[in-house]
């Protein structure tokens, strides 16, 4: 970074919660800088100033190796390279999440379709199959039944990525025609909303519509969990409802979208005003 800045925000798109916590930043008269990572470059060895970096770039790749450029140059990353890497993996992430011993949708991973084939008579019918990486539902399939199942894993053998060859299977969780959404800073579920789509894809991006949750203390316990699990400060927590009423972890996004929950929410709590609470709160213990 050429020029001195104790704070940052790093992205290549603004959008709407972008925006809101730019916004924060200049009502409260906190000096900071927006870097579109578009145009930032970082050469090895060089050490200028460390500020506190908020990674708000929408690209997983991009995210990834600005986090851990960011950090070589001494700069703090909120959310570091290591909880981008964890949370923009759904296997990583499932695996994070089975670690730490919370309650998650039995999941496998097959090293080719075919092996997922096979993982499928176990984990049985339906069952859920989604790319390693990706957000707002883009590609997630549905298998009702071992010849939908046997239709797209002849796709997927036919990715041109070996990456989209490996197969991330969940079986179905039949969800009350919603999820949850928790936004979790600093340690600390802020609020929850549900998402609802006559879709069973219920992704705000895919017109979902969010609703007021009640943030009990045991969705929010978990929601902390999970994003402990990842070592993310910032995050958005998926939950899902099964059948039975017990609440599971479907994953854990990094660079979380909070406008819809903003939104639902009104003015009973400011998500951008809570992400720079605890970014001073960093910039205070990264100088002690």
């Amino acid at each position: 970074m050429s020029r001195a800045v104790r704070f940052a925000v790093l992205a290549s798109r603004v959008r709407a919660s972008e925006k809101s916590i730019l916004e924060a930043f200049d009502r409260r008269g906190i000096a900071h800088r927006h870097i579109d990572s578009r145009e930032w470059w970082h050469q090895l060895g060089d050490r200028g100033p460390r500020p506190i970096v908020l990674n708000r770039e929408i690209g997983l790749a991009r995210a990834t190796y600005a986090a851990g450029a960011l950090e070589a140059a001494g700069a703090t990353v909120v959310n570091s390279a290591r909880a981008t890497e964890l949370c923009g993996d759904k296997w990583r992430t499932s695996a994070a999440l089975v670690e730490a011993g919370l309650p998650t949708p039995r999941t496998a991973l097959g090293l080719t379709p075919e092996a997922a084939l096979t993982a499928l008579e176990t984990i049985g019918y339906p069952a859920v199959v989604k790319p390693l990486q990706g957000s707002w539902g883009r590609l997630v399939a549905a298998l009702p039944d071992r010849q939908t199942a046997e239709t797209v894993l002849e796709y997927v053998a036919a990715l041109p990525s070996p990456q989209a060859r490996i197969v991330y299977l969940q079986e179905w969780i039949a969800k009350p025609g919603r999820d949850i959404r928790v936004v979790v800073v600093g340690g600390e579920a802020l609020a929850a909303t549900y998402r609802r789509s006559e879709d069973w894809r219920t992704n705000v991006a895919r017109g979902a519509v969010s609703e007021p949750c009640p943030l009990t203390p045991d969705i929010a316990k978990l929601a902390v969990l999970a994003a402990q699990a990842v070592e993310a400060e910032i995050a958005g927590v998926d939950l899902i409802e099964d059948e039975t009423g017990e609440v599971l972890v479907l994953e854990v996004n990094h660079g979380v979208e909070f406008s819809g929950l903003q939104r639902a929410l009104g003015d009973t709590v400011s998500v951008a005003d809570r992400i720079v609470d605890h970014l001073l709160a960093k910039s205070r213990s990264c100088s002690e």
